[in-house]
């Protein structure tokens, strides 16, 4: 099942234009794959580093910026798992507001072991849970 989280543009996310400074957009999309994490994974970030030794760091970022956000928007953010590996997932990613999309971004992330920085598979609890979001997805 898809994931969706909300957050506010904030007077810090925007640059001089009005708008958002779009590295501001990377700090938010971080938040919803932390709140997925926590809300649909059933681990939270400070169980996963700090009592697992566990990561789940970006690899690979394909964004297309597609409208403008502005101060005050309510930006609903939507990832949808795509695919599994041994350690890496890829998700699907929009930003929406107001009925239209501000981005879209194809994101894989990557369970690392924290101890030895090196990729490791991921847990069968996350796997299980990332599976059932493709599936509904499918």
């Amino acid at each position: 099942m898809p994931f969706e989280t909300t957050t506010q543009v904030r007077f810090s996310h925007i640059d001089a234009a009005g708008i958002v400074f779009y590295p501001r957009y990377f700090e938010m999309l971080n938040s919803a794959v932390e709140d997925w994490c926590a809300q649909a994974l059933g681990q939270d970030f400070r169980t996963l580093h700090l009592h697992r030794g566990i990561g789940v760091p970006t690899v690979k970022l394909d964004v297309e910026f597609v409208s403008p956000s502005e101060l005050g928007d309510m930006l609903t953010i939507t990832l949808s798992p795509r695919e599994i590996g041994r350690s890496s997932c890829q998700l699907h990613v929009v930003f929406s507001g107001d009925e239209r999309v501000r981005l879209r971004a194809n994101v894989v992330l990557v369970c690392m072991d924290l101890h030895t920085r090196r990729a490791t598979p991921w847990p069968e609890e996350i796997r299980a849970r990332i599976q059932e979001g493709i599936a509904y997805a499918i």
